[in-house]
């Protein structure tokens, strides 16, 4: 097996297809290096007596390698009806942005409300603009580590087409006050990479990291999932790893990369993960193939997720869930 996988990274090394764009978005998608997803589900937002995420948290994302954190933000649940975000909901996020900038980490802002926007486009529509109207003045003063991400996983009701002209209406609304800000905008179809050549981006806008997620074998990846199909839930006992699985994420990744090479664009891998249902060994592969495939693409990544069922640490014990983290953060996999 360490011949195998140390066969595998030579392979790695020699098939990344591009070097990192030299834009100002290439540069800062490197300076994104490891990171995680945050906040999405803690109900911080609602009630921050009831916090999972600590503070102190911050600084130790840091100092234990990651070098971004990916904001999940569910605004839209925190609007009222003519589109105005919640004064005590902005706060939170204020601190969230002040206490992470503050610990040394670059910060995605990610507005997460891709299920609200696959069931309604007009509607979607109409509360994302509102949203940057407001989010984009408010942190125009923030350091280049902050980034703005558009959309998470526009899917369903937002079509590629609608996708397309509904990115360049946010661009437009966040140039209008960050014209120099990153922002991340990935493909539709739930930022999968193979509709990448149905994205349409403005080509003299030269400040946008694209960003895909990665979660294939889907069967293996969500097994157990019922979310994703009810009977799921009996799927389970999938393994990963074999020599074909393997050199099937080299392929995959130098599909991407041939893609950001062709177009001038920084790629950041804003997810993937695997569910906890399966095997610790297997998930553990699998994190560490994923990682070190982006990496050597010169990719930026992001890990889902922080906490929870695909966590990279278990906020119960207060400890690193180890076999993943060490996947993540390890340069080779042993």
């Amino acid at each position: 097996m360490r011949l195998f996988l140390s066969g595998l990274f030579t392979l790695l090394a020699i098939t990344a297809a591009v070097a990192a764009p030299s834009t100002k978005a290439g540069q800062a998608a490197t300076k994104l290096g490891r990171g995680v997803n945050v906040l999405g589900y803690d109900p911080l937002w609602t009630d921050a007596g009831k916090a999972r995420f600590k503070p102190a948290y911050y600084k130790m994302l840091h100092d234990s390698g990651f070098q971004n954190i990916r904001v999940n933000l569910q605004a839209f649940s925190h609007m009222d009806q003519s589109g105005h975000l919640d004064a005590q909901w902005l706060a939170k996020l204020d601190d969230v942005v002040k206490q992470a900038t503050g610990a040394g980490l670059k910060v995605i802002l990610d507005e997460h409300d891709y299920r609200a926007c696959a069931e309604n486009a007009e509607d979607c529509r109409s509360k994302l603009i509102a949203f940057w109207n407001q989010i984009a003045p408010r942190y125009k003063d923030e350091p280049d580590s902050v980034l703005f991400e558009i959309l998470n996983e526009p899917n369903k009701a937002i079509t590629p087409d609608i996708w397309n002209g509904l990115l360049r209406e946010a661009l437009t609304v966040i140039r209008k006050t960050n014209p120099d800000r990153s922002v991340v905008i990935g493909p539709a179809n739930s930022n999968n990479f193979h509709s990448l050549d149905k994205l349409s981006l403005p080509e003299d806008d030269r400040n946008i990291i694209v960003t895909v997620h990665y979660y294939d074998p889907f069967a293996f990846t969500h097994q157990g999932a019922t979310w994703t199909n009810p009977s799921r839930e009996k799927l389970i006992g999938v393994k990963w790893g074999s020599p074909a699985e393997h050199e099937q994420i080299v392929r995959d990744f130098s599909t991407i990369a041939a893609w950001s090479g062709n177009h001038d664009r920084p790629i950041l891998l804003g997810e993937f993960g695997a569910y906890d249902k399966g095997d610790i060994a297997s998930r553990a592969a699998w994190t560490a193939s994923v990682a070190r495939a982006a990496e050597s693409n010169h990719f930026a990544w992001s890990y889902w997720q922080f906490e929870g069922s695909f966590g990279a640490y278990d906020i119960a014990t207060d400890k690193w869930v180890a076999p993943i983290h060490q996947a993540l953060m390890s340069s080779q996999q042993n």
